[in-house]
């Protein structure tokens, strides 16, 4: 956060700076010029955003047809998380410069974060056009097209990235994704085994794996998985379901009730753990239990709404 005084201060020095200007020789106002985009720049990167905004908007207003200035006050938007003025800002920058990689791929951020994948898309394919070497670029890319139902482009996307950069972090992780979105789970399973290799333990990718395996029907190598993410991710009620499902499917249905009471406990409005406990129940010869399970799993299915018929991203 940013103090007052840090604050006065830069709205102080942009003014003088602008007064000054005014009779100044064109040699010291590209000076100036130069040392409030070294400022902006160090704003940025220090973490004072709000000091960033002040001062950028002192400089587009002296230099409106700076880029660069544009692009700089497009990114303090963006992480004091106006997202209107970023886009308006990075959208003017790109204007005025179309040939600028780190523009697009900032703007295509800013697209992303509203969750406009086609859009982001457009803007980095712009940014690869232009710089494709970039590995993040492709990776991010990858991501936009397996949102908006391009998974074939996704993962050949995936591919560059690591062929660019083979340790980038999540890259295998993402590649698995896209695989099983497909239905391939033997890949997926693989690199995000890669994943784990390279990157260390995760608990997005240790409840990926987990999920991937208990939907290849490796149950006991899911339950393994899933206990993990358990203890890394305790307030996932997603990892607990799963691990529930795997015990229950690996006919261990003692330690599948609790797993599966902590996922109904953690997302209460959720259908599914009541649908496994009822199953689960009825194995331990708990009939009265397992029917009062049922009634719930149907009283929360009645009351999700008519366009969330798959709410919870995965069969009862």
């Amino acid at each position: 956060m940013t103090n007052g005084r840090i604050t006065n201060v830069a709205l102080v020095i942009a003014t003088s700076l602008c007064f000054w200007c005014l009779s100044a020789p064109a040699e010291a106002q590209n000076q100036t010029q130069a040392q409030t985009r070294q400022q902006l720049l160090q704003d940025i990167e220090t973490g004072k955003f709000r000091d960033a905004v002040l001062l950028g908007q002192q400089a587009v207003s002296r230099w409106p047809r700076d880029a660069q200035f544009r692009h700089y006050l497009g990114l303090a938007y963006f992480e004091t998380g106006d997202l209107k003025q970023a886009q308006e800002q990075l959208t003017r920058a790109r204007e005025l410069n179309p040939n600028d990689s780190a523009t697009h791929y900032d703007l295509a951020l800013v697209f992303l974060s509203q969750q406009n994948y086609v859009a982001g898309a457009d803007e980095l394919e712009a940014a690869i056009k232009l710089d494709p070497s970039n590995a993040l670029a492709h990776m991010l890319l990858g991501r936009a097209y397996l949102n908006s139902n391009r998974s074939v482009q996704g993962i050949e996307e995936f591919k560059t990235t690591l062929k660019l950069d083979p340790a980038i972090k999540l890259g295998h992780y993402h590649l698995g994704f896209a695989y099983f979105s497909l239905g391939r789970n033997d890949e997926a399973i693989s690199e995000y085994k890669e994943e784990l290799r390279q990157s260390g333990e995760s608990p997005v990718v240790v409840n990926a794996l987990g999920h991937a395996l208990l939907a290849s029907g490796q149950y006991a190598a899911a339950v393994t998985y899933l206990r993990r993410g358990t203890e890394l991710d305790a307030a996932n009620p997603d990892v607990w379901y799963d691990l529930g499902k795997a015990l229950a499917l690996a006919e261990q249905w003692a330690q599948a009730e609790p797993a599966l009471r902590k996922a109904a406990e953690l997302k209460p409005t959720d259908p599914g753990p009541h649908y496994q406990l009822a199953r689960v129940l009825e194995k331990l010869g708990r009939a009265d239990e397992a029917r009062s399970e049922r009634k719930r799993f149907a009283e929360l299915k009645k009351a999700q709404p008519a366009t969330a018929g798959m709410a919870t991203g995965r069969d009862q």
